[in-house]
């Protein structure tokens, strides 16, 4: 199970906006900076940026 599922699925919110800010922090923080994808080389987003910035 993705660490992101069990973080948002453990907390009890009380607004939901609590719970939007929850999703897009996973979102932005985790899932968009560490995720790995075919199209990068299988490095994750950021570490696409790094390796490219410094060619």
């Amino acid at each position: 199970m993705p660490r992101g599922y069990k973080l948002i699925h453990q907390q009890t919110f009380q607004t939901r906006d609590q719970a939007k800010q929850a999703v897009f922090e996973y979102i932005e923080v985790f899932y968009n900076q560490e995720r790995l994808h075919s199209a990068n080389g299988y490095l994750s987003p950021i570490n696409y940026e790094l390796r490219h910035q410094a060619a």
